[in-house]
């Protein structure tokens, strides 16, 4: 009796947590651009996608090599993705605060 409790109770939590996971949303850098040339975008994107893979959306674009760098951004829709649990990687986030948009 005890043993079929713990198994349930260990699968509940383990789909629970799978539930949280596959809704895990990110704002991150697709990179685009030739071979030494980076241009990225950014982009909301399902965390367990692949660097360079299928979008939601496309938010904004990043040019690192213009000087000063030049950083395009829909300040509206990056605040509708934040808002609704959308987690940025640490190089958005600081492009996010360089626009204003946190």
């Amino acid at each position: 009796m005890v043993n079929s409790l713990v198994s349930y109770e260990f699968a509940y939590l383990y789909i629970i947590n799978w539930r949280k996971q596959k809704e895990m949303v990110k704002i991150r850098l697709k990179r685009m651009g030739a071979k030494k040339k980076p241009f990225y975008r950014i982009v909301v994107a399902d965390s367990r996608t692949p660097r360079s893979g299928n979008v939601l959306e496309e938010i904004g674009t990043y040019d690192p090599l213009k000087n000063p760098a030049e950083v395009k951004l829909n300040v509206d829709s990056a605040k509708k993705w934040l808002k609704n649990g959308a987690q940025p990687t640490d190089t958005v986030k600081s492009l996010l605060v360089k626009q204003g948009a946190i």
